[in-house]
């Protein structure tokens, strides 16, 4: 089972995106940070931690997004049912996204959310956060996820990037962590989530791309998926002896 533990949009980093010719000697936002940092004498400054933070939130923001538009035009049924053995869905993978920001943001730096989350309580059943009951509306998860990560974003405005939390269920000797840290984390699970439902989505109706405005895809031709496919069956069956 895939299972591991939205306020204000995101300011807009200052950094602009790489060009799809881009290669790895490109300048990163981190390197350009660095070069902030070295030029007011070697230390991170107040104006470099807040272009570091509005970036991590910029890319926490657009996983976000990229995972609730995977949701537009599914049919309820479509949007519920597990695609895969372990039961993973779309709408499930919603509901446990809004639950890990509120833990990570909320109950670990002292500001648990007012409302409940039976799906976490101590006699629900395993995964439950990961599935969405027939009274549970797409509305109701959907509108969950963005107050989670409203209240995420004000945790994470108010604090600086090395200001301290204490994961409750993490080991005890590693239970102390950085806002900073546990930011990369969740952008890291979002976007693993919002990989898990790219499939999905594909898998139900064929549809495919990053996000609303960028599709990332070498074609929108389906033409074009269909001769790229068989060419890699052909190489798979060819590597297989088959």
């Amino acid at each position: 089972m895939i299972a591991v533990f939205m306020g204000e949009q995101a300011t807009a980093a200052t950094f602009p995106e790489p060009s799809p010719g881009d290669g790895p000697r490109a300048i990163s936002p981190r390197r350009a940070i660095d070069g902030k940092a070295r030029a007011a004498g070697g230390k991170l400054s107040r104006m470099a931690e807040s272009d570091e933070k509005a970036d991590l939130l910029r890319y926490l923001q657009i996983a976000r997004e990229s995972l609730v538009w995977k949701l537009d035009g599914v049919s309820e049924y479509d949007v519920r049912r597990p695609l895969v053995p372990t039961g993973t869905n779309l709408l499930g993978l919603v509901k446990h996204c809004g639950s890990v920001e509120l833990g990570y943001f909320g109950h670990s730096f002292g500001r648990p959310p007012a409302e409940s989350q039976p799906w976490l309580d101590d006699d629900a059943d395993l995964d439950d956060d990961m599935w969405a009951k027939p009274e549970q509306s797409r509305d109701d998860i959907v509108d969950f996820y963005k107050r989670a990560w409203a209240h995420a974003d004000e945790t994470i405005n108010a604090n600086p990037l090395d200001a301290t939390g204490s994961v409750p269920w993490w080991p005890a000797d590693r239970r102390e962590s950085t806002l900073h840290r546990l930011l990369v984390h969740v952008i890291a699970e979002t976007n693993r989530h919002a990989g898990h439902a790219d499939i999905l989505r594909e898998l139900i109706d064929g549809a495919a791309g990053l996000r609303v405005d960028n599709s990332n895809l070498a074609s929108t031709d389906p033409a074009y998926w269909d001769r790229h496919r068989d060419r890699i069956e052909q190489a798979a069956r060819q590597a297989a002896g088959l």
